[in-house]
């Protein structure tokens, strides 16, 4: 997830060098979700940790 939020953060950076505003206001907001999903999801996994039951 993670890795798509930095692919598309960078075409939103290189679409904005292009001076191309549309493509590269959508693939910020797009990569800026995609950051927010994983860190929440990252945090659920550190706050849930891994207990293994011992039977």
């Amino acid at each position: 997830m993670l890795y798509y939020g930095v692919m598309f953060l960078f075409v939103g950076l290189i679409a904005g060098a292009l001076n191309l505003a549309g493509v590269a206001e959508v693939a910020t907001k797009i990569s800026w979700i995609l950051f927010m999903i994983g860190i929440v999801l990252l945090v659920i996994h550190l706050v849930a940790g891994r207990n293994v039951r011992e039977s």
